[in-house]
């Protein structure tokens, strides 16, 4: 009987979970709201200090409702882990090196000096001991990894910045929780020489991680694509992160390390698009149960009873990291408007944040009353970060405007070019040179700034929400051109024009042919693979240059050019391709 109640309530909470799944994403998407809020506040409503309260009294509710939120932290831990395997994903090892001052100078900065003023603040004012002191300064130091990256990207200089701070924070995780065990009462030798054997074994493992992953994951996924099957490439991907995950976690490290070099290895192969789009659906759902946990963990109750400290300090805690991070912002070049707004964003509390409270707690180095104090304070700061994002983006564009969207001109005819990079720029260019009316829409005031300055029609808005693309008449629109370097938002993005204008033609950058086949089957009219163009453009060069006539070359690589795009419509599931002309 035991046994089957156990079942009965595992299904239940699984039952609660995807039923709020259902309600929370379509209902805030119809009213433009991130579901982030929507699963905090399931959350507060579902879990025991909320409709849980009347559990045990009502039957019905009973069956709405989860009374035990520890049930849930494993699966909202894989939340955690899979968003840090897609992180790793849309970062490749090059580009990581060539963030590292920004890891390692700006993050150290950032999470140090907001670390050790605060522990002065607390222990000068709030009269905490030292090692309290210190303990909590640096776990409120901690932004959430899980809510401000979904939120900012990675590929804006806001999400830059945003992502350099969180990689270095999750480097801090271990020295710190092993430092906070060194403190506890005697347990020092055993801190210190703990740490030294997770830092030597853990750089083993990761150093282990990368040439066998080097030479091993371009085989495994090789072998997963010849099946042609979706499922065995979801279990290829979900081994390679939960085994590396284990691994780095056996050692001590934190398995979103593991996740995090899983990401950044698949990144370079040639199937990190198709990956990226298989695990996205998986990522949303565990992320929701881990923002389901945080909402659990709010007891209103509790917080009107201490409504004047908790809201100072949680406007104390923001204000407070907001200026930290924007002033080392400044410092380090970044503009007015990215330093503002990656303040505010990285202002709340963090996940983290909670578990270097229970190791903190553990160690008896802050006292159980404090802690939770603590704790209800980052759950609101939790919830509250959307509405900080809004905020600093609102602030941001009062700080150094950004030119918005102008519905004066929306019945204009022109080409909507998405992405104001260079490949952006490039389509821009040749536009200009034929004639053809055009503009850039991008959701990066940084870009649109720099574009502006160099004489392009360049406006802010973010094509994947709202109605930027409406505001600007793309129903009147010859075409729409694609260039953001985000596979998995650019299929998105191509199978939402498509339903809404089946007879528009949209053009998309690709990554590759494998990307390329998947944009074909979400309604592309033209899908471009990098890969491909540069192949052919070095094989003309080097044909011109050895000798070969110049025609031939040019219509060797047109035919070329046509196979391979027949190739790949066939593979994105088109018999025949329908030329699709704006009406």
């Amino acid at each position: 009987m035991a046994g089957e109640l156990t079942v009965t309530t595992e299904i239940k909470d699984a039952l609660v979970i995807l039923g709020a799944a259902g309600i929370v994403i379509p209902v805030f998407a119809r009213f433009r709201v991130t579901p982030i809020i929507g699963f905090i506040v399931i959350g507060v409503l579902v879990g025991p200090y909320g409709l849980g309260t009347w559990a045990s009294e009502i039957a019905i509710i009973d069956a709405i409702t989860i009374s035990d939120p520890a049930r849930l932290a494993p699966f909202a831990d894989f939340g955690i882990i899979l968003l840090l395997f897609a992180i790793g994903l849309e970062l490749s090892f090059n580009r990581l090196w060539q963030m590292r001052k920004l890891v390692f100078g700006l993050g150290s900065l950032e999470i140090l000096i907001i670390g050790s003023c605060g522990a002065a603040f607390l222990y000068f004012v709030n009269g905490m001991d030292r090692t309290g002191a210190l303990a909590l300064g640096f776990a409120l130091a901690f932004s959430s990894t899980a809510i401000v990256l979904p939120i900012s990207g990675t590929r804006s200089q806001v999400g830059k910045a945003a992502l350099s701070m969180l990689l270095f924070e999750d480097i801090m995780i271990v020295p710190i929780i092993f430092i906070l065990g060194a403190l506890a009462p005697n347990a020092q030798a055993d801190g210190v020489s703990g740490m030294v054997t997770t830092l030597w074994q853990g750089g083993l493992v990761v150093g282990l991680l990368l040439v066998l992953g080097r030479f091993a994951l371009p085989r495994l996924f090789s072998q997963a694509a010849r099946t042609k099957s979706p499922e065995v490439f979801l279990a290829a991907t979900l081994l390679v992160v939960i085994g590396s995950s284990l691994a780095t976690g056996a050692t001590g490290l934190s398995p979103i390390v593991g996740a995090l070099i899983a990401g950044l290895l698949i990144a370079e192969t040639e199937y990190h698009g198709e990956i990226e789009s298989i695990i996205e659906p998986f990522k949303g759902l565990a992320l929701g149960i881990f923002l389901i946990t945080i909402g659990m963990s709010i007891d209103l109750r509790t917080i009107w009873s201490m409504l004047g400290e908790l809201t100072v300090a949680v406007v104390g805690i923001l204000v407070f990291k907001a200026v930290i991070t924007g002033i080392l912002l400044r410092l380090m070049g970044a503009r007015r408007s990215t330093a503002t707004e990656t303040g505010v964003l990285m202002a709340s509390p963090s996940e983290t944040t909670l578990i270097v409270l229970a190791a903190a707690t553990s160690a008896l180095v802050v006292d159980r009353e404090t802690a939770q104090f603590w704790q209800i304070v980052t759950a609101i700061g939790l919830t509250v970060t959307p509405l900080l994002a809004k905020l600093g983006r609102v602030i941001a564009r009062r700080v150094e405007a950004a030119p918005e969207l102008d519905e004066d001109d929306r019945h204009e005819a022109r080409t909507i070019i998405v992405g104001g990079g260079r490949v952006g720029l490039l389509v821009a260019d040749m536009m200009d040179k034929h004639g053809q009316s055009h503009v850039i829409l991008d959701s990066d005031p940084d870009t649109i700034l720099a574009a502006n300055r160099k004489g392009y029609r360049a406006l802010f808005g973010d094509a994947s929400r709202g109605d930027a693309l409406s505001r600007l008449g793309v129903e009147n629109s010859p075409a729409v051109v694609l260039t953001m370097d985000q596979p998995v938002l650019a299929q998105r993005l191509t199978a939402k024009l498509r339903a809404e204008y089946p007879e528009l033609l949209i053009v998309v950058r690709a990554r590759d042919t494998d990307h390329a086949a998947a944009l074909y089957r979400a309604g592309a009219s033209h899908a471009v693979p990098e890969n491909l163009e540069s192949s052919l453009q070095l094989s003309e060069a080097v044909l011109v240059d050895i000798g070969v006539a110049m025609g031939p070359v040019i219509a060797s690589i047109h035919e070329k050019r046509d196979e391979y795009r027949e190739r790949i419509e066939t593979e994105g599931g088109l018999e025949t391709k329908p030329k699709l002309r704006p009406s």
